[in-house]
């Protein structure tokens, strides 16, 4: 059972908006819950050995950096705080979360869990 305080708690948490700065602008963005928001990082566009990659044999990028994050879960009544914070480079998995395009810019919403480590 989630106690009265603890979800005043996570609802004034989650109606915050959460500001971050991107390419010389400012955009606002509240990711609910343990869902995280990430830019991924652009395709490689060259080979090791130097060869050009069309944009029709570049995969999907794997790697982004963290822009918000949302307040965390509850689970049996427990509060549980987020692990990645906003800066973070992260590893993800091939088809994890929902791309979204927000002002022009590509992002993807995830969960935390499809987060796979933190790149130091």
């Amino acid at each position: 059972m989630v106690s009265t305080a603890l979800l005043r708690v996570l609802t004034t948490a989650a109606l915050s908006f959460i500001h971050f700065q991107q390419t010389e602008k400012f955009m606002n963005i509240q990711p609910l819950s343990d869902r995280v928001v990430v830019q991924a990082q652009d395709a490689q566009e060259q080979t090791a050995s130097g060869l050009y990659i069309p944009d029709s044999a570049k995969e999907k990028p794997q790697r982004g950096t963290v822009l918000a994050v949302g307040p965390g879960r509850v689970e049996n009544g427990n509060h549980i705080s987020m692990t990645v914070s906003a800066g973070d480079t992260v590893l993800y998995g091939k088809y994890a979360g929902t791309e979204v395009t927000l002002d022009g810019d590509d992002f993807i919403i995830m969960r935390e869990s499809d987060i796979l480590g933190i790149i130091q």
